[in-house]
């Protein structure tokens, strides 16, 4: 047996004989729900079993994969949760986006969970992408795991009430609403469209992205198309919240746990359970604070200051920063077990200067808003404005653009905007990038780069923003 299946497997059998022994979580007393699995390891489906037997109406345990169709049929399960790999040897998933395929076309509103010790970001993203409603790697956490099941199971359950009231199903009411979120480049397309994927999962999502681009915004959009979008969205900028308060204000404190602590308070993390936490510039953590959050999202409990008992949490997590973590990784400046934890998915955001005419519909939003808040007509943008603003390299990113427009209409005395009205910063020379070499080689290299960062590797799509085939850019990568 790999070392993967043994840990797994150990882990599976410990966990359910210790079911013997402690009350589960008072929100899963409740049975309900029927699940199939399907994967070829017999102690891990032996444990599963167990585990979830007490939980659930049924569980349904199959070894084969060509067992699966025949399976569905028969019981009609809530939530299929299936590996991904049954070939020795193999780790590509493809056997598991074969079954995947399968059981969409037998049943489109399936609720199918996949499991593997094999994973990559790519990965996640295709399986999402594909239909897949959540990913678990391999060995997982207890609580992920079932929070995951109990999340597939209300999910197929609302799909069937949509159903029977003549609703479009397909995935969770809130995913069928549009994104607020404006724009209409190559790349912002890609990223909404994963974001779509993305939301109506329990996955962890790291929002990556330079100061100003909207990152809170793509994390309140995730919140809002998701199943926890009536429940707490909690945000903590972590880049502002001292060492010393860092417990404090993550985990709560009990009445008397220090000088000033007059009565109990729960903490941000507490506050957030059954909804959204966001944690914002989480690149700025101590190593200390690292540790710290990373005990708290491992266990799923918190232990306020002052206190002895633990208080569990299910809390859907997003993160964000404009810090390069693989780079903080790489130099032992950042937790890479927190890394994992945190970026089931990632979304990059593309800066405000790589997002061409995207720049003219924010122009315009923004006009709109500041007008209706100043009580003033909304003025148009000559052609000459217009330029002005697809020119500049917006170093402050979206937050620049929507300050330059409120100062501009305050000043203007016309029905329309010109260039004079625009008082922009001069960009400093870091933003400036490939901007500032006219060296063909070296431009085209740093475009390629740029494009493969925001298409996350998918040579497809890089090609797409490139405008040049596929076939074109593997030459040029290979070069």
């Amino acid at each position: 047996m790999c070392e993967n299946a043994r840990r797994n497997t150990l882990f599976i059998l410990t966990f359910a004989a210790e079911q013997r022994h402690i009350a589960f979580h008072p929100t899963h007393m409740e049975k309900k729900g029927k699940i199939l699995i399907i994967d070829d390891n017999e102690d891990i489906l032996f444990g599963l079993n167990m585990l979830l037997k007490p939980l659930v109406d049924e569980v349904r345990v199959a070894t084969r994969p060509d067992q699966l169709l025949r399976f569905y049929q028969m019981i009609q399960p809530d939530v299929v949760l299936m590996d991904m790999n049954f070939s020795y040897g193999r780790t590509d998933g493809r056997e598991g986006f074969d079954m995947l395929h399968e059981v969409l076309k037998l049943d489109p509103d399936a609720v199918v969970i996949l499991m593997t010790a094999f994973t990559e970001t790519e990965k996640v993203v295709r399986a999402i992408k594909e239909g897949a409603s959540d990913f678990i790697e391999k060995p997982w956490d207890r609580s992920r795991l079932l929070s995951i099941l109990f999340s597939g199971i209300q999910l197929r359950q609302e799909r069937r009430k949509a159903q029977a009231a003549g609703q479009p199903t397909g995935g969770t009411p809130q995913a069928a609403q549009p994104i607020h979120i404006i724009g209409e480049s190559m790349a912002m397309k890609m990223l909404l469209e994963n974001l779509r994927k993305v939301a109506p999962t329990d996955a962890n999502v790291l929002i990556l992205g330079e100061n100003g681009t909207g990152k809170d915004l793509v994390a309140r959009e995730l919140r809002r198309l998701s199943s926890r979008a009536e429940g707490p969205y909690v945000s903590i900028d972590l880049g502002a919240v001292p060492e010393n308060l860092f417990e404090s204000e993550l985990f709560g404190y009990e009445k008397g746990a220090f000088t000033d602590a007059q009565k109990a308070k729960a903490g941000r993390m507490e506050a957030a359970s059954g909804g959204t936490l966001f944690l914002d510039e989480i690149g700025n953590l101590s190593p200390a604070m690292q540790s710290k959050l990373l005990t708290a999202l491992e266990k799923r409990e918190v232990s306020r200051l002052g206190s002895t008992k633990n208080t569990h949490i299910d809390v859907r997590l997003i993160c964000a920063t404009n810090a390069n973590l693989r780079s903080l990784v790489a130099e032992g400046r950042f937790r890479q077990d927190l890394f994992y934890r945190i970026n089931t998915i990632e979304l990059t955001l593309p800066p405000l200067r790589d997002r061409g005419n995207d720049i003219l519909l924010l122009a315009r939003h923004f006009l709109k808003v500041y007008a209706a808040k100043y009580n003033r007509p909304v003025p148009a943008l000559n052609r000459d404005a217009e330029q002005k603003l697809l020119k500049h390299l917006w170093p402050g990113n979206v937050r620049e653009l929507q300050h330059s427009i409120e100062r501009a209409l305050l000043i203007c005395n016309e029905n329309s905007l010109c260039a004079a009205d625009f008082e922009l910063e001069p960009p400093l020379t870091s933003s400036r990038r490939h901007h500032d070499t006219l060296n063909l080689e070296k431009m085209e290299q740093e475009a390629i780069e740029r494009a493969m960062q925001l298409s996350h590797g998918n040579v497809q799509q890089a090609a797409d923003l490139l405008g040049i085939s596929r076939f074109a850019l593997y030459r040029k990568l290979k070069n």
